[in-house]
This record gives structure tokens, C-alpha cells and sequence, in this order.
């Protein structure tokens, strides 16, 4: 019993690299790993790309100062890494330690030109999880990153957690967000940032984006949009019942609970 989410790629050498959270529910531990596609997008080969004793998901690959680097979310850490490509893309090591004002989720970078931008969901306090959107810019990749002073710079009880790649359109940038109103990661929206700096941010919410009719049955949730090359990928959910599943919850819970407690993270 397992799913794949957050979906984000690279094209190499004319084969398409997807990484993504992969969620085994018997230790609700999530990890990240990769699944190739040749020209044709066929799948070629999956493989688990990287572990931490802690959970690991949006797992954003991304091209830039002659390297490959990978920043998922790892907040259950205390913190944010960022990691290069050592072999790509199945050996990654931790580069950075990326200092925020909050301890982030699913943290977002985009260049605009000048400066780095970092966009993040701050992880407390949880009912911030889901409402509120974060910035910091900062003129070199690994930092030191400063907290944009309108902090948070989007709050919406309909969702401003990030969703996907930043895609520039005509000069304006524009950033997924997820939309939750009835279920987490039920659609997504863009956010349109008509400017950017680190004085100001002026960014106003527009369409949403649903689940296609296509992907039926799986249509309960989309929440996660990604540019690569020509192919934009999508994830999508079905919500059943498993008998199975609940019985799992109580032990996955004290799993989590344990490793928890006995976890640092590894600098």
C-alpha cells in the first residue's frame, strides 16, 4: 500500500527524470525516488533516490550554477536542506542548510533575473500549514536568505501552500498554490505576482485547476503542477476506505512518535 506524489522533472540525454514522494503506508515515512522515461515516455526503471530518518516529500530538482540540486521538504528535520547531485540522478549529498524564518513546507525557488526567491508554507503553527505563504530572497543559492518583511505575504483559508514549479509568462511570474477547501490538496490555483521585490510583494490569486475528467477515477484531488520541458505533470488521488489501512495507523503512529524522539538531523 503505497502512492507516489509531488511529481517534478528533469529531461536528460532525451530521457524524462520524474522525482516524487513515495509513501509506503506501513511506516508512513515518506522517501524520494525517481522513475525514468525514455523519448516515448514509457517508463524505463523506478528506483528510491534518497532516505533521511525523517519524512521526506516535494522533492523540487531543479538546474543552476553548473550543478543539479534537489530541496525537498523535510521539515519533521527542523529544518531545510539542500542537496546537490553527486551521480545523477541516484546519489544526492546535503549541500546547504538553508536558515528561514519559519521552519518550511514544500519550499518553492525561482530566479527572477537578479536575486533567488524562496516561497514556503510556514510548518507552525499547524493551522498556518494550509492558509499562509512566505517569502525570502537572497542573492546566492546557498544563502544567508533574508525573510521578506510582509511576511506572510498571502494569508487564505482557501489554501497558500505551494504547488508546484514557479512559470514566467510574459514578464509575470506565476506560482502554483494548492486549494484544500473540502479535502487537502482537493485543486490548485495560480498566484500571479504582478511585482516582486524585496521591498514589496503585490500577487493576486487566480484560476483554479482541477483533477481532468480524464483521470477518472482519480479525481478527488490534484495538487501539485510542474513544468518540465515540453511535459507538464500532474498528481492526482482517489480517497477510499481500507479496512487494512486503519488497522496499520495505530502502529504507523507510534513508529513516527519513536523515531521522532530519538531523531537529530545530520549536519
Amino acid at each position: 500500500m503505497r502512492y507516489l506524489a509531488d511529481p517534478f522533472g528533469l529531461w536528460r540525454e532525451g530521457r524524462l527524470y520524474v522525482f516524487a514522494e513515495h509513501f509506503d503506508y506501513r511506516d508512513a515515512v515518506g522517501c524520494i525516488a525517481v522513475t525514468v522515461f525514455d523519448e516515448r515516455l514509457v517508463p524505463v526503471k523506478q528506483a528510491i533516490v534518497l532516505r533521511e530518518p525523517w519524512h521526506l516529500s516535494y522533492p523540487f530538482v531543479f538546474e543552476a550554477e553548473g550543478e543539479t540540486w534537489l530541496l525537498p521538504e523535510a521539515f519533521e528535520s527542523g529544518g531545510l536542506w539542500l542537496y546537490r547531485a553527486a551521480a545523477f540522478p541516484y546519489r544526492w549529498e546535503r549541500a546547504h542548510r538553508i536558515a528561514l524564518d519559519h521552519v518550511p513546507l514544500d519550499t518553492t525557488p525561482v530566479h527572477d533575473g537578479e536575486r533567488w526567491w524562496l516561497f514556503y508554507a510556514p510548518a507552525w503553527p499547524e493551522t498556518a500549514r494550509l492558509t499562509r505563504l512566505c517569502a525570502a530572497y537572497s542573492d546566492r543559492l546557498e544563502g544567508p536568505w533574508t525573510a521578506h518583511p510582509g511576511n506572510p505575504i498571502l494569508v487564505d483559508p482557501h489554501g497558500a501552500r505551494p504547488g508546484g514549479t514557479p512559470v514566467w509568462h510574459a514578464g509575470v511570474l506565476h506560482l502554483p498554490l494548492q486549494d484544500c477547501r473540502g479535502t487537502y490538496g482537493a485543486a490548485l490555483r495560480l498566484l500571479r505576482v504582478d511585482r516582486l521585490t524585496p521591498d514589496e510583494i503585490a500577487a493576486t490569486v487566480s484560476m483554479t485547476l482541477r483533477a481532468p475528467p480524464t483521470a477518472a477515477p482519480f479525481v478527488d484531488g490534484c495538487h501539485t503542477l510542474s513544468a518540465a520541458g515540453p511535459v507538464t505533470l500532474i498528481d492526482v488521488k482517489q480517497t477510499r476506505i481500507s479496512p487494512r489501512g486503519l488497522l496499520m495507523r495505530p502502529l504507523r503512529d507510534l513508529r513516527r512518535i519513536l523515531g521522532k524522539a530519538g531523531q537529530q538531523p545530520r549536519g
